[in-house]
């Protein structure tokens, strides 16, 4: 198990989609970092920071001004605070190239953090959602380092063509789907939980921020889903974190004082 040390207050949040099409979002997301240099010791952000990522390339070469604002909004929090950052299943292209850019750290997947509130399992929580096959079978695919290494080849205009199409493909499935299948599986929870020796996960990924129950039959185990962020597309705009520190496990909405 992949294990982190992180004393004092330590902010975490997920799943906010930054794009083109998403400035509310970045300029809130910005803001939240600045808060996090200035009020907490360690910021984690557990994937899906982007709404895609095709290669460290793109980063690095000539970036478009909204990535380039929220590169150099990244660059200015880890100059603060130590910044870890995740995959999630939208950016898990992001690469060692983009975090020394950065110059942040590589969080481990699934991460165990040993925390003034306790240890705790952090996860994007993708993984977890093992009752949709399809997906995981997905997963499984392009996470495959030869697949990636044959997909980072091709030109960037090819692999813009493929992420279209495969998120695009991804919104069609996913209106068909039942809810319950993209949500986590207790089990799956429950076996990460009992190897984590943890009662407690922290997940993204489900977009159903709140502190939940596994399930009855493993009452003594909990989940804390991090909020996640829209001020664009949204009938109300919506963002959050969680913060950890020494009085517990608590979930912040944008623009309250954590």
């Amino acid at each position: 198990m992949n294990k982190l040390s992180l004393k004092g207050r330590v902010f975490i949040a997920s799943d906010i989609h930054l794009g083109q099409d998403a400035p509310a979002t970045a300029a809130a997301f910005h803001d939240f970092l600045d808060q996090a240099a200035r009020q907490a010791d360690h910021l984690i952000l557990a994937g899906d920071i982007f709404d895609a990522w095709i290669g460290d390339d793109v980063a690095l070469v000539d970036p478009d001004p909204w990535l380039h604002a929220s590169l150099e909004a990244l660059q200015r929090v880890a100059r603060a605070i130590p910044l870890w950052m995740g995959r999630g299943n939208r950016d898990f292209l992001m690469g060692a190239r983009l975090l020394r850019h950065i110059g942040a750290h590589a969080l481990p997947e699934p991460a165990l953090l040993d925390t003034d509130a306790g240890r705790i399992l952090l996860a994007h929580g993708d993984e977890y959602c093992t009752a949709d096959r399809r997906y995981q079978r997905f997963r499984a695919l392009v996470r495959s380092p030869t697949i990636q290494r044959i997909y980072l080849a091709l030109p960037l205009r090819t692999r813009k063509r493929i992420a279209a199409w495969a998120r695009s493909r991804s919104q069609h499935s996913n209106q068909y789907k039942d809810i319950r299948i993209m949500d986590v599986e207790p089990g799956a929870v429950a076996h990460a939980l009992h190897q984590a020796q943890a009662d407690l996960l922290i997940h993204g990924h489900t977009h159903r921020p709140g502190r939940y129950r596994v399930d009855e039959a493993h009452g003594d185990l909990e989940r804390v889903v991090i909020p996640d962020w829209d001020f664009d597309h949204a009938a109300t705009a919506r963002g959050g974190w969680v913060c950890i520190d020494a009085s517990g496990v608590h979930i912040v909405q944008h623009g309250r004082t954590a």
